[in-house]
């Protein structure tokens, strides 16, 4: 199968990036980690991150890219490799990962949705926030740690009682349910 990937310039893309064992939790036993790589690829191919969620098992971004740069896969690479080379190698790796030099952290795929219009970007940004609500990890998203939502409200963008019902989502964004 060729799978083709979005390439709009300076487009605005939202993200969701899975670990490869969905029981684990490293993404936020070693948020610092993550955060850091995050940072250090922003450097050296800058985009903005206009919202970000950092879940137990999976993650999603949505980020906006400079004006003659389409290129999110290569910012996903080294942030997923980056994230990778500092952890210690606990996980099973099987043959084809090993035969490629593969880590056996993240999955291999993850999606990618390009933001089209105004509507869709407030969408998805809320989605992001209300994500650890919706997975039972806390009742209120502002008490999540791992979110941009405390940007927003330290920004006043949003209010600190903000919330969002599941069921004014008229679609799941690349989350998969197993």
């Amino acid at each position: 199968m060729n799978y083709r990937r979005s390439d709009v310039m300076g487009g605005t893309y939202f993200f969701t990036l899975n670990l490869a064992d969905r029981k684990k939790t490293l993404l936020v036993d070693e948020f610092v980690i993550l955060r850091n790589v995050i940072n250090k690829v922003k450097k050296q191919h800058p985009f903005k991150l206009d919202a970000m969620v950092v879940l137990p098992e999976h993650l999603h971004a949505l980020f906006t890219l400079p004006i003659n740069d389409n290129d999110f896969s290569t910012r996903w690479m080294l942030i997923k490799t980056g994230f990778s080379r500092q952890l210690p190698k606990l996980e099973k790796i099987n043959v084809s990962r090993k035969s490629k030099g593969e880590r056996g952290i993240w999955q291999r795929r993850y999606w990618e949705h390009v933001i089209r219009n105004d509507m869709d970007f407030e969408k998805h940004i809320n989605y992001i926030h209300y994500n650890p609500v919706k997975h039972g990890y806390v009742l209120r998203a502002i008490d999540w740690p791992f979110s941009t939502i405390h940007e927003y409200i330290r920004k006043g963008i949003l209010d600190e009682n903000w919330s969002y019902e599941e069921n004014d989502f008229d679609c799941r964004f690349g989350e998969i349910k197993l």
